[in-house]
């Protein structure tokens, strides 16, 4: 074999390794979404650590996605893949034999630290195999993976439920895991930043403990009250945090993130792409399976199916999107994507219990709007930095996509426990507060003693409906911006982003 053959044979073995790391974590993440009401029914669990196993997990994710790729540049990519996968593999088994709700938070909290590992080291390997339209394929394929996760993840772990129970997801994953590690342990070749920055412990610290102040007092607030003691004391901690993280990075002398990024226009539109999707699908994702599960009264298993509506145009939109970048700009199609989401968060608000078809329809249009930026957003992050930099592009990137579904979840939920709120009777028997967390969380069937359950299922969907058309504006808007943002040119410490929108 000549030499260009084997690099060629190379670069796609590496690519083959990442994509099928790609395909476990979104598993692991829609697994813990629907396996939510059996845990809680099992350890008849209170709401707030229900939330907890999906919160836990994408909070130590985002929080060290960052120094996760300061580290892969510093200390090789390869030996950081490895290393998350292997723990990722371990921390899965644990959870398989969880003895009770906080000690499976906990592990949810250590799987996150494996994923951002994993995933970090993972994407800056392969931004080094790849230049120029490649890279856009390599990681619009990428993105597909993900994707492929996402839309049978909930039906796997749908049919994992109905035979084995719960625990079998866990099991699943942390199989998939050790296949990952070993198909990647021949394959995959070292490469180093002989550049790259220490790692910012203070901008780490800071950053984490602005992220957890932040998204504990969003899912404290529905049972405390937004003014509450703790509510507010964690408000302000998260101010406190957000100034410290802003002071620590502008003094260091090797910053865990450049601040000055956010001067450019096109450098902020490529954040608000995955701010977007997780207010368009990737809430979707969580509410949808507690919905059909715990209010509407569907199988594990036919819950799943039905999610594969949402999430199996990510199997093709993102390769669409990448070929359609011949003939349209980047910011153009994510415009059109996230329009196209919001047509269908609006449509879908219109779906009443019992209409399935449309439910389909609906969530089908959601899932090919948002598979647009989907397919582009990667690829996109890493041509905002110098090649050589592509662990803290990707550590940026992700950091915002990871941080942005973990509190853009937090959010929805304490909102949408306040509409149903709003549509249920007053009870002096028990809290409404209460009762609405356990709706939101998928537990109709224990959430009140004096309320019937049609009158919980009415307030439920009455609140999801109000809820979808919030989300369709957000969505709009935030069409409108990117659209504008990357259609600007911006003289910037790095490269442009092809054509403007």
């Amino acid at each position: 074999m000549n030499a260009a053959n084997h690099s060629t044979h190379g670069r796609y073995a590496i690519l083959a390794a990442i994509c099928l790391a790609a395909l476990v974590l979104p598993m692991s993440f829609t697994g813990g979404a629907v396996a939510t009401p059996f845990i809680g029914q099992t350890f008849a669990a209170h709401p707030t650590p229900l939330a907890w196993i999906t919160n836990a997990f994408m909070l130590s994710f985002a929080s060290l996605l960052m120094a996760a790729g300061t580290l892969a540049d510093r200390y090789g990519r390869r030996r950081l893949f490895l290393w998350g996968m292997a723990l990722f593999s371990l921390v899965s088994l644990l959870l398989a034999v969880a003895p009770g709700i906080l000690w499976l938070d906990i592990l949810r909290g250590v799987q996150g630290v494996a994923a951002a590992t994993a995933l970090a080291s993972g994407c800056a390997a392969l931004a080094q195999e790849f230049d120029g339209h490649a890279r856009t394929r390599a990681f619009s394929l990428l993105g597909t993976t993900f994707g492929a996760g996402l839309a049978f993840g909930p039906l796997l772990s749908g049919w994992l439920i109905e035979q084995w129970g719960w625990r079998a997801i866990f099991l699943a994953t942390a199989l998939l895991a050790g296949l990952s590690l070993l198909f990647a342990a021949p394959t995959m070749r070292e490469s180093r930043d002989p550049y790259a920055l220490r790692l910012d412990v203070a901008g780490v610290l800071t950053f984490s403990a602005m992220l957890v102040s932040l998204t504990t007092a969003v899912i404290l607030s529905p049972e405390q009250g937004w003014s509450s003691f703790t509510t507010l004391s964690l408000l302000v901690a998260t101010v406190v945090f957000l100034l410290a993280f802003i002071l620590v990075e502008n003094r260091a002398s090797q910053p865990m993130l450049d601040l000055r990024l956010f001067r450019f226009a096109r450098f902020l539109g490529v954040q608000l792409l995955p701010i977007g999707t997780c207010y368009c699908y990737i809430v979707l994702i969580v509410l949808l399976p507690l919905r059909f599960i715990g209010v509407e009264g569907a199988s594990a298993f036919d819950a799943g199916l039905m999610m594969l509506a949402l999430s199996a145009p990510m199997l093709v939109v993102p390769i669409i999107a990448a070929t359609l970048t011949r003939w349209l700009s980047h910011g153009l199609l994510c415009a059109i994507g996230l329009l196209i989401a919001a047509a269908g968060l609006y449509g879908l608000s219109r779906v009443e219990v019992g209409q399935p078809l449309q439910a389909v329809a609906a969530m089908l249009v959601i899932g090919m709007g948002t598979g647009l930026p989907w397919g582009l957003m990667d690829g996109l992050a890493i041509s905002v930095v110098p090649k050589e930099r592509a662990g803290m592009a990707a550590g940026i990137f992700n950091t915002t996509r990871v941080a942005s579904e973990g509190v853009a979840l937090a959010i929805t939920m304490a909102v949408l426990s306040a509409l149903i709120a709003q549509h249920l009777p007053a009870s002096t028997a028990q809290d409404v507060s209460v009762v609405a967390q356990q709706l939101v969380m998928g537990d109709a069937r224990h959430a009140s003693t004096n309320i019937p359950l049609d009158v919980l299922r009415t307030a439920y969907i009455a609140g999801f409906t109000t809820l979808l058309q919030l989300l369709a504006g957000l969505t709009l808007l935030t069409a409108v911006v990117v659209c504008v943002f990357l259609g600007r040119r911006d003289v910037a410490p790095m490269r442009a982003v092809e054509s403007p929108c």
